[in-house]
């Protein structure tokens, strides 16, 4: 198949980067390595940001919003021409799978470095890819991949599938306009809820039906090919690990594939490859259980979850992108691609994990990273300052570590998590901490399913606190209150830490969790410290580190705490795993749950998308209300208890801040 972009060879000097992020840094620094002069685009809200600030040069191309600036095609080429960029680099999401935005590089003059438009089309649609796939051997999910849209339809290729189905987008993908229906009754929300997300995110509500598959494992495999025919695989990544549809934590190689499995899989692959003519860099990605894998849909970019493969590999292959962008064969042959060792990334994301994983957005207050070391890596384009808004992909960071084996990997990623620190906005570091440390995970038992069924597991914070646990959490307090004291105030007069000229002072602390109550009385004796718990009595010291974490020495040993504090809410580290307790203040009024908020507050910066309540309708608790839209996601919020729905403060097509009040609600009387 003939490319439909420049006929090779063709070099370039200059390469402007279509996206923001940690994408946009990481091509940066590959594509300067080379040699390359490089151009960074930016919306009004990324001004700062730190792509910017690495790039030669950079131009603004719109307001915070996506669909104005990152997404507007012609800005972008505009910007191209303007700066004279030769290339164009996509990076992930955005318009990296856009056939116009690749097609306006062709008619620009302008090289796009991907893979032939020709190709993006026919992997664009999941339909066609399959109709593709199935001609050429590669096996398919049994389902439906046509043009009929209508309810029927789709309702008599899931009863010939057999329930339970999946509902998923014809173009695009990370996760977006994907639902289950178990049963028929499920499907037509299921449908609309898919086409409404799939039209918000790819600007097409096509959808296909497919056969669920039960427990399934989800690897994929990396490919590349040339303008010279060949094309190659760089092996298989595990991405089992999945909330709603989008990857959580990845590894390479996978862990559930014996060497011929691996053959076959890696094979199939690069059949499809070659079924479409591909050049540059793309991902096919299958289901697997113990029956066999299936194919499933064909990413024709960079993936997020690439480092895994350069841990392995030793490759660059943004390099190879680039490479092969300049019309040069690939830089090896099949038979001398090898791997060494296993790796795994984390995703880190500005969310909440105990409140649905809803997106955080705020100011970084604190930046801190684990101690470098030559087998980890960070992939990041956020820094202390930078603000998280809800315009763009809430992902902040990568993180990717490489160990002789899985176990010595594993082992890395959970002490390397162990050194995040990132204060201002919520993140979900102690989440992937607590997976990361799982036995299953540790065995590879595992499948797309397993962390929405552990996820109250996974997100409900540690209640049982230890005197030690204590001990931390009272050295966190009084290394808190010292810190906020200047050299002139640091007299016996000042510091509060209980001395007296004669006898001896005690100092009650008490913190609270979901588990209840926990108390400590600190002695203040002339020989130093001592901590009571329980009506047991320890000596207690403590010292700050140079990278901010405390000694803390108790019950005849030292240990390592890291502690983060958001308001008088305490998350810490320590050997034992994290924990979080609020730090009650005794001198005022006593720490009381809040019951259920009968309020309609945004949880966050969002598009009214729906509104699935009349005023005056009465509700029972997880009645949908209303859907909005927040960081290229839906999120429907719901009744929160039983009561009357009185007014409305909002339409469809608002734009609402945080903590806005979007409805009047009467909960009924207890």
């Amino acid at each position: 198949m003939t490319p439909s972009h420049k006929t090779a060879p063709y070099r370039f000097d200059s390469v402007l980067i279509a996206n923001r992020g940690e994408i946009a840094c990481r091509i940066i620094r590959t594509a300067r390595s080379m040699g390359l002069r490089t151009l960074a685009v930016y919306s009004e809200a990324d001004q700062h940001a730190q792509h910017v600030s690495l790039a030669d040069e950079a131009l603004m191309i719109g307001p915070a919003a996506a669909r104005d600036s990152y997404l507007r095609i012609d800005r972008v080429i505009a910007a191209a021409i303007e700066s004279g960029a030769q290339a164009i680099h996509p990076g992930y999401g955005f318009l990296s799978e856009n056939v116009a935005f690749a097609q306006a590089c062709d008619e620009a003059g302008i090289v796009f470095i991907g893979p032939p438009v020709a190709a993006i089309e026919a992997m664009g649609s999941k339909s066609a890819a399959k109709a593709l796939m199935a001609s050429s051997g590669v096996p398919l999910v049994p389902g439906y991949h046509g043009a009929g849209q209508d309810i029927e339809t789709l309702g008599r290729a899931a009863e010939e599938c057999q329930y339970p189905v999946l509902i998923k987008a014809s173009a695009g993908g990370g996760g977006k306009g994907m639902r289950i229906a178990n049963s028929a009754e499920d499907l037509p929300e299921a449908v609309a809820a898919a086409r409404r997300e799939a039209k918000a995110s790819f600007g097409n509500d096509h959808v296909l039906v497919e056969k669920f598959i039960q427990r399934p494992r989800h690897i994929e495999v990396q490919i590349f090919g040339d303008h010279h025919g060949n094309v190659v695989s760089l092996f298989d990544r595990e991405c089992t690990l999945q909330r709603r549809h989008q990857k959580v934590l990845e590894e390479a190689p996978s862990s559930s594939l014996d060497e011929s499995q691996r053959d076959a899989i890696c094979e199939a692959a690069r059949s499809a490859g070659r079924a479409v003519g591909y050049t540059g860099a793309g991902t096919v990605e299958f289901v697997a259980n113990d029956d066999g894998f299936y194919f499933i849909e064909m990413n024709t970019r960079l993936q997020v979850e690439h480092p895994v493969t350069e841990m392995i590999t030793g490759l660059d292959l943004v390099e190879w992108q680039l490479r092969v962008a300049f019309g040069e064969p690939l830089p090896l042959a099949q038979d001398q691609i090898s791997r060494r060792g296993h790796s795994f990334e984390a995703r880190i994301y500005a969310e909440d994990p105990e409140s649905g994983f809803l997106p955080a957005t705020g100011t970084i207050a604190e930046w801190r990273q684990p101690e470098p070391a030559e087998w980890l890596r960070i992939d990041s384009g956020f820094r202390t300052g930078d603000a998280i808004t809800a315009n763009y992909d809430p992902m902040i960071a990568k993180l990717i570590v490489h160990g002789d084996d899985r176990r010595q990997a594993l082992h890395r990623l959970n002490r390397a998590l162990d050194g995040f620190r990132i204060t201002g906005v919520k993140t979900n570091v102690a989440f992937l901490k607590t997976l990361a440390s799982r036995p299953e995970v540790a065995a590879g038992d595992m499948d797309t399913g397993f962390i929405e069924r552990e996820l109250t597991t996974l997100v409900t914070p540690q209640l049982d606190i230890s005197p030690a646990d204590l001990a931390a959490a009272v050295a966190a307090v009084l290394m808190r209150e010292r810190a906020t004291l200047t050299p002139g105030q640091a007299s016996p007069w000042t510091m509060g830490d209980g001395w007296m000229l004669a006898g001896s002072r005690r100092r009650r602390f008490d913190f609270e969790n979901a588990g209840g109550l926990h108390r400590a009385f600190l002695h203040y004796r002339r020989s130093g410290t001592e901590l009571e718990v329980e009506s047991v009595v320890h000596p207690l010291d403590f010292a700050r580190r140079d990278d901010d974490r405390i000694d803390v020495f108790f019950r005849g040993r030292k240990e390592v705490v890291d502690a983060l504090w958001s308001g008088r809410t305490l998350d810490f580290v320590t050997p034992r795993g994290r924990r979080r307790v609020h730090h009650v203040d005794i001198l005022s009024k006593a720490f009381e749950a809040a019951g259920p908020d009968p309020s309609f507050r945004a949880p966050m910066p969002g598009v009214i998308q729906q509104i699935l309540a009349e005023p005056g309708a009465h509700l029972l608790r997880g009645t949908p209300v209303l859907v909005m839209e927040a960081m290229k996601m839906e999120h429907t919020i719901r009744a929160p208890v039983d009561g009357r729905l009185v007014t409305l403060n909002c339409r469809v097509g608002d734009l609402v801040e945080e903590g806005e009040n979007l409805a009047a609600f009467e909960a009924d009387a207890p």
